[in-house]
């Protein structure tokens, strides 16, 4: 899924928009060029820690709407532009969110049937996911209350990283992992 603006929203982009916008991010060209580029990076990296299929698309749409504002907010706006980027990819993740279309659950089954199908495609999914990644999600997902949690710092500190670093990295392949079993569900439910 890519996102698009709604067709209001439409906006060419010019080199003299685009030119105030890297002077109003930094009057040093070569520092102004870096500044985008790691803004355009980090939106990326929200978009995609948010569970968003087209983060690119997103960043994208972040700096235009930021370009188009640059007139209005240059000559007052103070402190980091980096900021401002992140205000407004808040509203545009929570219009992609709208836009998302919810997925058509498979038509319905017996219990019985319906479980023993879940569980066919779970296991078909995990298999296909990289074998440290399934290593990760069975740890991850062991064990209840404080042994829980237990494991998982040591997990963290075994992997070198931090506790939420790892929870995001669980949570993405969870996702994955219930995307791949919905579409299998889907595909048994069409044969």
């Amino acid at each position: 899924m890519s996102f698009r603006p709604s067709p209001k929203r439409e906006w060419d982009l010019t080199e003299e928009a685009f030119s105030r916008f890297l002077v109003w991010l930094h009057p040093d060209p070569d520092q102004a060029g870096q500044k985008y580029e790691d803004v355009r990076r980090r939106l990326i990296k929200i978009f995609t820690c948010r569970g968003c299929t087209c983060s690119e698309d997103l960043a994208d749409e972040t700096i235009n709407r930021v370009i188009r504002k640059v007139p209005e907010i240059a000559a007052t706006y103070v402190g980091d532009p980096a900021l401002y980027f992140y205000g407004v990819a808040h509203k545009i993740h929570l219009e992609y969110l709208r836009r998302k279309p919810d997925p058509q659950p498979p038509p319905k089954v017996d219990d019985q049937s319906r479980a023993e199908e879940e569980l066919a495609c779970l296991e078909k999914c995990m298999e296909l996911l990289p074998s440290h990644n399934r290593d990760l999600v069975l740890a991850y997902y062991q064990e209840e209350k404080h042994l829980k949690i237990d494991l998982r710092k040591r997990m963290a500190e075994r992997l070198g990283i931090p506790l939420n670093a790892l929870r995001i990295r669980a949570h993405r392949i969870r996702m994955n992992l219930q995307e791949c079993v919905f579409e299998c569900l889907q595909q048994k439910a069409a044969a």
